[in-house]
């Protein structure tokens, strides 16, 4: 990246000399080389590559499943290493802070989610069910890349009223840096399809902070509306 802004700004050194006195094309330069400092490649409009391999859909590596895009049936690869790495840590990292994080819900299985989807429906009706539990094949947690948490002090668990917790506080600053993202945001609900959950993080790893910082879901971020 620093070579990358030390050529630009030579190439215009190199322009702007056989136009004008040598000390304005210096200064020339050196604000150029300001603005472009304050570039990241994620400012600069690079199309995303989306891929479909086995049936799993991925956006610049990163893989993709929400109410549209669905996994295979038999796509059942447990709580991914990665992941379940990343989150002991996290809680680990949290509990030297006088935190306490609860793992509510990880890995599952196409039939586990049928079966609780299928309950929620009955219970509630699909309609109602559609907005805060996925249809067997479109759950986040097929994947092996999603987690549930809650704050295990406090018995607050998969309720929005997580948020208000010193533990959501922690999180919501510091879950990034392990690789995790909060997926379901307010506010994007018409995008995501599905209710606030401040408990639920999808791993993304070394994405996780440029994803963070956008504000974007990952529909917005790799523009696959």
């Amino acid at each position: 990246m620093k070579f990358i802004k030390v050529v630009m700004a030579l190439m215009l050194l190199v322009t702007l000399g056989a136009c004008g006195s040598e000390d304005a094309t210096a200064l020339e330069a050196i604000e150029y080389n300001k603005q472009y400092e304050s570039l990241s490649f994620s400012n600069l409009d690079i199309p995303v590559h989306v891929e479909e391999i086995d049936g799993i859909t991925y956006a610049d590596g990163v893989l993709i499943v929400n109410k549209e895009i669905p996994l295979p049936n038999d796509y059942n690869p447990g709580l991914q290493a990665e992941t379940e790495e990343a989150y002991l840590q996290m809680f680990e990292d949290a509990a030297a802070e006088g935190l306490s994080f609860e793992l509510v819900s990880g890995f599952r299985s196409y039939n586990y989610q049928a079966e609780l989807y299928n309950n929620y429906v009955a219970r509630d009706g699909k309609e109602a069910a559609d907005k805060y539990s996925a249809e067997p094949g479109h759950s986040e947690h097929q994947t092996g890349l999603a987690i549930d948490v809650g704050s295990y002090d406090s018995a607050v668990l998969l309720q929005t009223s997580f948020e208000y917790t010193p533990e959501f506080e922690w999180l919501s600053e510091h879950a990034h840096e392990y690789g995790f993202i909060i997926r379901y945001l307010k506010g994007k609900e018409d995008i995501t399809g599905y209710m606030y959950e401040p408990w639920h993080l999808r791993y993304v790893g070394d994405k996780a902070t440029d994803i963070k910082e956008s504000g974007l879901t990952l529909e917005e971020y790799f523009d696959l509306l």
